[in-house]
């Protein structure tokens, strides 16, 4: 069974315990106050990119958002313990375009994100290309999956796979009207 987290009650929580107010987290992280307060109060969920950012500026691993404390060496995610995140436009529960599930929360001292994640065709506007510190890789598992870099855009079936330097503006979507799955493991640079 998968759980939903609270992603922006981790940001809040973490944000006031070290003291700093929404205006010093927008200044370390780049983002408005006023996106930062949408995200606090669940009237947008962040995409793993700005998990990245907000994880760098708040000085935690991007992984802190899913699971507490990291507790081991190593860990081993069976397919009913995976920590589910739903991305919604609003309380309303608009799809945004995908739901994520970590797969190494648990483990310590970790490089890398790595992800099982669901792309949903987007019933909004397409969200802008993100850029972040680190490197990505995606292996297409199911469904078609449409990557846009920069000015370059390409369809993925499943088998295929792409890595790329995260600091190129880019998109990640499902293709058509069907989702998509994907393995995704991030890196968000070093500390």
């Amino acid at each position: 069974m998968t759980e939903d987290l609270k992603v922006g009650e981790k940001i809040k929580l973490l944000r006031e315990k070290k003291k700093l107010s929404l205006p010093d987290l927008a200044g370390k992280s780049g983002f408005s106050s006023a996106v930062l307060s949408q995200i606090e109060n669940h009237m947008i969920s962040p995409p793993l990119g700005t998990i990245i950012k907000l994880a760098k500026a708040l000085e935690v691993e991007p992984g802190y958002f899913f699971k507490e404390k990291p507790k081991s060496h190593y860990v081993i995610v069976r397919k009913d313990e995976r920590q589910s995140v739903s991305r919604v436009a609003s309380k309303e529960g608009v799809s945004y375009g995908y739901s994520y599930e970590s797969l190494g929360a648990d483990k310590k001292d970790r490089k890398m994100e790595p992800f099982i994640v669901t792309l949903e065709p987007e019933t909004v506007k397409k969200a802008a290309q993100s850029t972040h510190d680190g490197e990505e890789f995606i292996f297409v598992l199911e469904g078609e999956m449409e990557v846009t870099l920069g000015d370059h855009s390409d369809v993925l079936v499943p088998g295929d796979s792409i890595y790329y330097d995260s600091t190129i503006p880019h998109r990640v979507g499902a293709k058509g009207s069907v989702p998509a799955k994907i393995l995704a493991v991030l890196w968000a640079g070093a500390k």
